[in-house]
This record gives structure tokens, C-alpha cells and sequence, in this order.
């Protein structure tokens, strides 16, 4: 098996300026593997601020933009995990989630988590086939 770490435009730099010791997209064995993704902005890599709703939006966007750098699309997913900093989030996440994944959802996971180090709510990570 051989492991290709994927360069994703703007954000795969973004988190390397940041030295997070992580790769955002990797394949192998014909899957995708996206890190969790946090709300980044797609042209500048920077923390997209706002409410969850804004906050969900940006990830779900930062994540189909590194299935697509990886030849791959969100129609490709086969599990997502959604980790968010309040449980009470769910409802509107969802709301957000449903415009992403309206028909033929792939399996997936909430995971509520304490905090993390920098300013977000939630990260989205998934496995995909590869395109």
C-alpha cells in the first residue's frame, strides 16, 4: 500500500504556518482521509468567525474542498465525524449539514469535546472513496 499525502490549495500551507504536526488529506488502500477541518476560509486559510451556523458552513466547505483536491467528492463519503464544542449545537448543525448530504447521508458521528486551543466550535473530518 502506498500513502500519498495530498497538497489541498491555501489550507494544506495554513496548517503547516501553524505547526500542527498533521497532514489535512491523505490516501491509500482507495479511501480519502481528511483531518478534522475546522472553519477555514478556502482563499486565505484564516478562522472563519461567527455562530455555529456560520462556523458549520465554513467547515463543510473547507471539507469539500480537500475531498476535491483529492480527485474525490462529498457524494464519495462514506463516514463523517462532526466534533463541536456544545452539545446543544446539534440542532443547527444539522440544519446545515442536511444542505451538504441531503440524499444518501453517509454514516457519521457527534462528538462533543471540552475546547480547543484556538477560537472554533467544531471540526469535520470524514473517509471517502477515493474518485
Amino acid at each position: 500500500m502506498n500513502k500519498e499525502i495530498v497538497e489541498v490549495p491555501v489550507l494544506s500551507a495554513a496548517v503547516r504556518a501553524l505547526g500542527v504536526p498533521l497532514s489535512l488529506v491523505t490516501k491509500g488502500a482507495g479511501l480519502v482521509f481528511v483531518s478534522g477541518t475546522p472553519p477555514l476560509d478556502i482563499s486565505t486559510g484564516k478562522l472563519i468567525k461567527g455562530d455555529i451556523e456560520v462556523q458549520t458552513e465554513a467547515s463543510l466547505v473547507a471539507l469539500k474542498h480537500c475531498l476535491e483536491a483529492a480527485g474525490t467528492s462529498l457524494d464519495n463519503v462514506l463516514m463523517v465525524r462532526i466534533y463541536a464544542a456544545n452539545s446543544g449545537f446539534y440542532n443547527a448543525i444539522n440544519r446545515v449539514y442536511a444542505n451538504y448530504f441531503s440524499v444518501n447521508p453517509p454514516a457519521r458521528s457527534f462528538v462533543p469535546v471540552a475546547s480547543w486551543p484556538m477560537e472554533f466550535d467544531i471540526e469535520i473530518e470524514c473517509v471517502a472513496v477515493a474518485g
